[in-house]
């Protein structure tokens, strides 16, 4: 296998767009069910460190959206990456994109909370995407599959 640069800034491009997309869902889903409105949800949601505050109710529901947000992304981790080994490096790459934007958006984020959950997401999402590459790199290889179907049916 070579070395494709490519396809890995291709790879970290689907994985960091997939990744935004689904946080937004996310973030739709949970603010419509907490019964905000959801014109308020915006950019700041995405990339302000001030959203993420667990001593209000929008604090938790953005501490929610990351959570199921990491848990997507181990899965988008097993499509895109597919292989074990990579899954921490490519976590580790859109957490730090995740950073560099937040940087730009509002500064470095200084909340304890913010760094929390981006650990936490960080963490839930390399393990889990390190879980699914294996289980699907240890799938047995099927040999001789036409054979066992003509010899099944005498």
């Amino acid at each position: 296998m070579d070395f494709d640069p490519t396809l890995i800034v291709g790879q970290i491009a689907a994985l960091q767009t997939l990744l935004y997309i689904d946080l937004g869902v996310w973030m739709l889903v949970l603010n419509g069910l907490a019964g905000r409105s959801v014109t308020t949800i915006g950019l700041e949601l995405f990339f302000s460190y001030r959203s993420i505050r667990l001593s209000y109710t929008g604090g938790w529901i953005s501490f929610a959206a990351f959570f199921l947000n990491a848990l997507a992304g181990g899965c988008f981790l097993c499509i895109i990456v597919e292989r074990a080994k990579k899954c921490l490096d490519f976590a580790s790459t859109a957490h730090f994109v995740h950073l560099c934007c937040c940087t730009m958006y509002d500064g470095l984020p200084s909340s304890w909370e913010w760094w929390a959950v981006n650990f936490m997401s960080l963490i839930v999402m390399s393990l889990l995407g390190e879980y699914l590459c294996m289980r699907r790199e240890m799938r047995d290889i099927p040999l001789f599959s036409g054979y066992q179907k003509q010899s099944s049916s005498v």
